[in-house]
This record gives C-alpha cells, structure tokens and sequence, in this order.
C-alpha cells in the first residue's frame, strides 16, 4: 500500500468526496483535519469512510485530560486508522488519549508544526533548536505509550533513532519542483522515506494540480 495519505483540506463535501475518488488508485489513505471535521462532522467522515481508504484524522486534540479523553471516547466510533493529539499536552493526556482510542487505531503526538521554525519557538518561549524540541516531545510521547508522532522531515532520523519502533508521520513534504507555501520546514517526499517516516501527509501539491490523480501517481512513482 502507498505510504501517502492525501489531504483533504476543504469544508466542500462533494469536493472533498471527489479528490478522494480520483486520487484513491495512487494513496493509501485519506487525512482529514480540522477545515473538514467543522464543516462535516462525524457524518462526513463516515461518507469519506465509504470510499474504502483508511482515514487519518488529524484534529491535533490538545486539552487536560478528561476533555482529551472523552473527546477521544465521542470519535471511537469512527475507528479511524490515525488519530492526532498535541503532545505538548502532557504525558497524563497522551496517556488518557491511548487509553480511551479505539484499539484499531493509532494515536500519534505532534511535535511541531511543520509552519513553525526556532524563530517561532523562541516566541512562545521555548529556546534551543527545533530537532532539540522534538526530541524531547518524542521522549515524551514515547514514555506516555502512545503509537508514535508527527514531526517534519528534517527530524525524523533523529526521531526514528531515538525510537526505533515508533510510528512516524511526516507532513509538509513537497515534491522537488513544488510551491513551498506557507511551510517552513519541507523535504522531498523519497527522502522523507529515506529518513524514516512510516506515512507521508500530502495536500496541495496533490488536492491543487490540474490533474489531482496523475499528480498523486507522478508523487507515489518517486517512492
């Protein structure tokens, strides 16, 4: 199966339903974040779900523990294949967030956001490099027993170094010729592989090409 999982970033349904369709032959799974989940609630992943791919929800959850864990309990249901927390949150949260996950699925700690660089974390008050600052939350998120994380291709060599076994998602990777956007922190999707990502989080080079299929194959011929 591809390792790419496709986003779906649109609150437009029947859109959304047609990205997926076209795109559904050269990925192997569907993320749907926030954008989607307001929009659409459980009711639109479900239909997304009918395509047959697994689904990645990415809601980053980041609350205490309780909220974490109920909120997690509320979209058991769904029993998508991925789920996303902040592992910021703590190690009490990402511990309640797995305890209350479906058992199929795979609850995995954002680290940092791929938009973000030192610069951004020394704003918010946090000093030393960004792979100082993901390492320590992959320490985190592996002692609190969660299935793995989220971190940009620039970390994940070191990520997967520091837990040989995790589960590692990568976002922000964009092909060698593409449009960079609003990331600061990309890699080439075969290098992403190379360093040790598990799935790669691919959107607008895929969702915004003329023709979102043979862009998804072009991308998965690289891997």
């Amino acid at each position: 199966m591809s390792p790419i999982f496709v986003a779906i970033d649109t609150p437009d349904l029947a859109r959304a339903k047609a990205l997926a369709n076209r795109t559904r032959a050269h990925v192997g799974g569907l993320k749907l974040g926030l954008e989607f989940f307001c929009a659409h609630g459980q009711a639109g992943v479900r239909e997304l779900a009918e395509i047959g791919l697994p689904i990645f929800l990415d809601l980053k959850l980041h609350d205490i523990p309780n909220t974490v864990a109920k909120a997690v309990q509320a979209l058991s249901g769904l029993a998508p294949a991925i789920l996303t927390v902040h592992a910021s949150g703590g190690r009490a949260m990402l511990e309640d967030a797995k305890a209350a996950a479906s058992p199929h699925t795979k609850v995995v700690a954002v680290t940092m956001l791929t938009s973000l660089d030192a610069s951004d974390l020394a704003a918010t008050g946090v000093t030393g490099s960004a792979e100082a600052q993901v390492l320590r939350l992959t320490d985190l998120a592996h002692e609190a027993g969660i299935d793995g994380i989220v971190c940009s291709g620039a970390e994940v060599a070191a990520a997967r170094k520091a837990w040989p076994k995790g589960f590692f998602v990568v976002p922000g990777v964009r092909p060698a010729d593409g449009v960079i956007g609003d990331q600061k922190r990309v890699v080439t999707p075969r290098a992403a592989l190379d360093a040790g990502a598990s799935i790669l989080v691919i959107g607008r080079p895929i969702t915004q090409a003329e023709d979102p299929d043979a862009a998804a194959r072009a991308i998965g011929a690289t891997l």
